[in-house]
């Protein structure tokens, strides 16, 4: 069977919507329905029908008193979260490196989203043993060293809608699936300043982590160190590698404009 392009597999709804949100651009704040049904080639009911779509969503906002149309807040959010993770990619790359030679462990840089972690780029180890990178990958934040480094960080309320409302999955022996217990581990690592997954995920893989913060304070992502659990002894975690992690935290957060 012949694999098809991509291009087969287009949604036009969804390709007017974007063709919609581009109208937008240079020295153009806003539009009506009138100007945009002729630069789109579309029939105005149509128009209105993306508009109050968009609209719904944040993507659009109506001026009351021109009744145009102009970009929403949601198409900012999502460009301050491209520059952010843009910026934290560019910044982390030559720590994660460093990291390695200094370790020979492989090293991560990841983001919370939603009630996941999403590894964004990873430097591997050259030992024969090692950990496989998972970038792109969603993985719970709850039982992550990343995850749980960026969640213990956050107010009552906004753990009640990081956590999963369900039963906590257990995937080893070691996953805390008690929210009260997880609750104290959280607190812990706010305390410290680090989180460890001791193969609360994977069975043999150990992992320490140290969150990342922005120019505004905030917490962007985190900085993880993970390797076989035979190699992460209670020893080394505390004399090398957590002192590793929270100071290539604090070389990412400071280029990203962060001050202690």
């Amino acid at each position: 069977m012949a694999r098809k392009e991509k291009s087969e597999y287009l949604i036009q709804a969804v390709s007017h919507a974007l063709d919609l949100l581009e109208q937008f651009h240079g020295e153009v704040d806003e539009l009506g329905v009138t100007e945009l049904s002729k630069r789109l080639k579309l029939h105005k009911n149509n128009v209105f029908r993306l508009l109050a779509t968009l609209e719904s969503r944040g993507y659009i906002e109506q001026n009351r008193v021109t009744e145009n149309y102009r970009l929403g807040l949601k198409t900012l959010e999502l460009g301050q979260t491209f520059i952010r993770q843009m910026g934290l990619l560019r910044q982390s790359k030559p720590v994660l490196e460093a990291l390695v030679k200094e370790c020979n462990e492989t090293t991560y840089v990841a983001i919370l989203k939603d009630s996941c972690i999403i590894y964004l780029d990873a430097v591997e180890t050259d030992m024969t043993v090692r950990v496989v990178p998972r970038v792109g990958s969603r993985l719970p934040a709850y039982c992550t060293a990343a995850g749980k480094a960026q969640v213990a960080f956050m107010s009552d309320d906004e753990l009640e809608h990081y956590l999963p409302v369900k039963d906590l999955r257990r995937f080893t022996e070691n996953t805390i699936t008690d929210r009260a217990l997880l609750k104290q581990e959280l607190k812990k690592i706010a305390e410290q300043g680090y989180a460890i997954d001791n193969e609360e995920l994977d069975v043999g893989v150990k992992c320490v982590s140290a969150p990342i913060r922005d120019y505004t304070r905030r917490i962007i992502g985190a900085i993880s160190i993970s390797g076989p659990s035979m190699r992460f002894s209670n020893e080394r975690m505390e004399k090398e590698l957590i002192p590793l992690a929270l100071k290539a935290a604090d070389e990412i957060s400071a280029k990203l404009g962060y001050q202690k």
